[in-house]
């Protein structure tokens, strides 16, 4: 087996089977070997009753659940889950270009985490987003010392048995990117390369509530390695 796929979801009903269909098509014809962990993080919707049947209809499909919301939960769980010791994780309404799966399976034989970067590529999406993002990203070279340029969830892959000793200091939200690319950058084996991103759709986070804990996780960190 190539990889594992790892897709957090939450209420992604509306989505998640076409999504699910344009992966599989898309690894069949790449002939790419993969299995594909689904975690829904205490979805209200139907999404685990759309999961549960894709699982039955796609047999590398394995479909899991958290009873509580945090991506964070939903990561270690998939970690834990992966059968493969490449993990390639994606967001659930694929704005990132596939091309992504296959070129970063092949870098994790050569690295520990691969960065998929839409600063790097080619971005769509809303400029209030872009620019959250860039002062962000802004804030985490200063204190932090990284130079990635892009720490969302998806487009980013890893070596299970380098990331596996960091995955239990996981929180419930996303600051995970950044701390296991942290830790594992001590080693220099991360790599960063270009993604294209086209993604219009309204976010699901309150974006206020979002920045606050990304900034307050971000400040807790950096005086936790400081």
């Amino acid at each position: 087996m190539d990889a594992s796929i790892l897709i957090p979801v939450y209420n992604e009903q509306e989505i998640l089977s076409e999504s699910l269909n344009r992966l599989n098509k898309y690894l069949d014809l790449y002939g790419l070997d993969c299995e594909i962990i689904v975690c829904s993080n205490g979805s209200t919707d139907g999404t685990e009753d759309i999961g549960k049947v894709l699982e039955e209809k796609y047999p590398k499909l394995t479909f899991i659940k958290t009873d509580e919301r945090g991506v964070g939960w939903a990561f270690r769980k998939m970690v834990e889950t992966a059968k493969t010791n490449k993990l390639v994780s994606v967001d659930a309404d694929l704005t990132t270009d596939m091309g992504f799966i296959p070129q970063s399976i092949k870098l994790l034989d050569d690295y520990d985490i691969v960065v998929g970067s839409k600063r790097m590529g080619e971005q769509n999406r809303p400029l209030t987003r872009i620019i959250i993002s860039k002062t962000f990203i802004g804030l985490v070279k200063l204190l932090l010392g990284l130079y990635f340029g892009d720490y969302s969830i998806g487009a980013k892959a890893y070596r299970k048995d380098k990331i596996t000793p960091y995955t239990k200091k996981i929180d419930h939200g996303s600051s995970y990117v950044i701390e296991v690319i942290y830790y594992v950058k001590a080693g220099n084996n991360v790599i960063e390369i270009p993604v294209v991103c086209s993604d219009s759709r309204g976010s699901k986070f309150n974006i206020i509530d979002e920045i606050s804990y990304r900034a307050v996780n971000l400040f807790r960190f950096w005086w936790a390695v400081k």
